[in-house]
Parts: C-alpha cells; sequence; structure tokens
C-alpha cells in the first residue's frame, strides 16, 4: 500500500532493504530472478506500454507511435513497484512457515467480531503454501516444453500462453485434489490448534515496518 505513492528513491532505498534481508537468508538473489523471469517480461511489456501511452516531452517518434520521456519514467517507476511487491512476497513466503502464518493470522483476528478467523488464517496460510507449487509446476512445464523444442518459438505472446494455460490448469487441479483430501479428513474450523506464542521481538520490526511505510508514502 505504501509503494502505491512512493516515488523513485524511496523505492530503490526498500530495494536496497529487500537485497540486506535475501543476504541475510541465504537466499540466491539469481536463482529468484530466473524463477520470475515470465513476469519480469510481463513488466517489460508494461513499461512499453506506458512509454507509448502517456503524453510528454516526445524522445523517439515512428509512424505515429512516440515514445515520451514521462512515459519513459513512469513506465520504469511501475514496473519496479510491481517488481517490489513480488520480490517482498517471495520473500516472505519462502522464510516463513505456513503454519506460524496461519498462527499470527488467526491470533490478530481473534478480537475482530464477526470475522471468522480460523477460516481467514487457513485460506492464507494455504494461498503461501501453493506459491512455491506453481513456480515448481510453471519450471516443470517450461523444461517440458523445452524438452519438444518449444523454447524455438519466437513469438514471447505465444510463448506465455503457452505456459500460463497449462499452468492454471495444473493449479487448479492441485487446488481441488487438496480440497478433496480435506474434506476426506473431515476438516473444520473447530479443531485444536497450536498456540501462537510472540518471540518478544515483534515491537522492533512493527516500529520499523511502520518507518518504512511511513517513508515510502511520504517521500
Amino acid at each position: 500500500m505504501s509503494l502505491l505513492s512512493a516515488h523513485l528513491l524511496p523505492c530503490f532505498v526498500y530495494a536496497v532493504i529487500l537485497l540486506f534481508f535475501f543476504n541475510k537468508t541465504g537466499l540466491n538473489i539469481f536463482a529468484i530472478l530466473n524463477s520470475i523471469k515470465y513476469f519480469i517480461l510481463l513488466l517489460f511489456f508494461i513499461f512499453i506500454a506506458r512509454a507509448l501511452t502517456v503524453e510528454g516531452h516526445i524522445i523517439f517518434s515512428f509512424y505515429g507511435i512516440s515514445i515520451t520521456e514521462q512515459g519513459l519514467n513512469e513506465g520504469f517507476l511501475v514496473a519496479f513497484k510491481f517488481f517490489l511487491v513480488m520480490v517482498t512476497g517471495l520473500l516472505f513466503s519462502t522464510t516463513t512457515q505456513p503454519s506460524s502464518v496461519k498462527s499470527a493470522v488467526q491470533w490478530f483476528l481473534k478480537p475482530i467480531p464477526f470475522v471468522p478467523e480460523k477460516r481467514v488464517a487457513v485460506m492464507i496460510s494455504l494461498s503461501l503454501s501453493f506459491m512455491p507449487v506453481i513456480l515448481k509446476q510453471a519450471k516443470e512445464i517450461s523444461d517440458a516444453q523445452k524438452a519438444r523444442c518449444g523454447d524455438l518459438q519466437k513469438n514471447p505472446v505465444k510463448r506465455i500462453i503457452r505456459l500460463v494455460l497449462p499452468l492454471l490448469k495444473k493449479t487448479f487441479l492441485s487446488a481441488d485434489s487438496l480440497v478433496l483430501a480435506m474434506e476426506s479428513r473431515c476438516y473444520n474450523d473447530d479443531r485444536t490448534d497450536p498456540e501462537f506464542l510472540p518471540s518478544g521481538k515483534e515491537n522492533y520490526f512493527l516500529v520499523g515496518s511502520f518507518v518504512i511505510s511511513l517513508s515510502l508514502a511520504c517521500l
């Protein structure tokens, strides 16, 4: 939410903070970038679309198609914000256990009336659990297409469509299998869950997160 109104300099500062956390967790940033290469390609199309549609000082024009300085700046900023959001989600999902997320969400929502905190917590934890599964399935589909010389296709739109459609089918089938597995085990919301015990360091991270969010929104 803070990134929506952030300018370029705060976004770069936030990127440095993310890089620091990647270094502390020992994750390979290049492996992460390789796993989201198709998302980066989507960001490139967003950048091009902004550069061609935003009015301003024309830098280059060809057959009525103009690229403006304001369009380049805005396109880069929008694509960079989407990239930071994606990387933040990946960092969070790879360093936090789904059971911890479920317990924390349930603990936070419990005081709120008319909110089924257990059901919401399960939905959020399952969503996070599916992220690495989706990335693994995307890699398997990509490897299968390469084995059939699918990487020789030069049209990027066709390559994305041939990846996305099988990936959506696999994701929905995996979700259906998960639902059947939960129903066959008589899953319900009324169950004894592990108690969520704060570690005592939450206040430091809450203050740090508030400062970072306020800086992104105001600077």
